[in-house]
């Protein structure tokens, strides 16, 4: 389970950078009040535009970063260290070793979570064949395409089976196939009872994959339910049409 409550992150500015930006603000306040709950066997999307505070979101709950102010609790956790023991964390910025292969890769990252080979083997196999990657498992991550990846990364962010899964714009610039692999492992994941949380701000994703949604729009949590919730408050039939008259309201107060 992830129990966020009143979540808060404020960046301050330096002078270089109001400079820089042409503002007088010395401080932007990324997310404000934030507070939700993602229960096991549960979707949860943060859905919002570039710059709306999905990804710092992800990366307090994750203890990337600290808080300014608020709660956060990951399976009655707070602690950065047994946090990182529940969870899996996955970002567009991963970044693997380009000289390494899929399969070292994998062994070198289930060694950091001290799993036993017979360990590393038995998860290594099962992610390789679910999610496409042994056709190319000896190939140098240089020679891979985004889509291999990303395959990959999610993998590697998988490797101790953790309860907690939190994907950073999962499908972002993958072709169809391969995300088609992402949603259809995130939804097996959700029938096993994991713990899920995802940032997009693509509406068919959040349409296919959710339990819940989160709309995020300049920081504020502006609206939360299911699908159906959302659609009724916003008198709409599309999660398209939900969205950008959520965005004509709170986008125009936030600027």
């Amino acid at each position: 389970m992830i129990e966020v409550k009143n979540l808060t992150k404020i960046y301050q500015i330096s002078k270089k950078e109001q400079k820089k930006n042409k503002t007088k603000k010395d401080e932007v306040k990324a997310v404000e009040n934030v507070s939700f709950t993602v229960n096991p066997g549960e979707i949860y999307a943060l859905l919002g535009p570039n710059g709306a505070g999905k990804t710092t979101a992800l990366r307090c709950i994750s203890t990337l970063i600290k808080p300014t102010n608020g709660e956060i609790n990951v399976n009655g956790f707070s602690d950065s260290e047994k946090v990182r023991e529940n969870i899996s964390f996955l970002t567009n910025e991963l970044k693997l070793e380009d000289h390494f292969s899929a399969d070292f890769t994998m062994n070198f990252f289930g060694g950091l979570r001290n799993m036993t080979s017979e360990e590393i083997d038995e998860r290594k196999n099962y992610l390789f064949d679910i999610l496409g990657i042994k056709g190319f498992k000896n190939k140098k991550i240089a020679d891979l395409s985004t889509g291999m990846k990303q395959k990959l990364g999610i993998a590697v962010s998988l490797i101790h089976d953790p309860d907690v899964i939190i994907f950073d714009e999962p499908t972002n610039g993958l072709d169809v196939l391969t995300a088609k692999i992402i949603t259809d492992y995130l939804m097996d994941m959700k029938r096993k009872n994991k713990t899920i949380i995802i940032s997009t701000h693509v509406m068919r994703v959040a349409e296919k994959l959710s339990d819940k949604i989160g709309v995020l729009i300049g920081g504020h949590l502006v609206m939360e339910g299911t699908l159906e919730k959302i659609l009724l408050e916003t008198n709409t039939e599309s999660l398209d049409d939900a969205f950008f008259k959520l965005y004509e309201i709170h986008g125009e107060q936030d600027g």
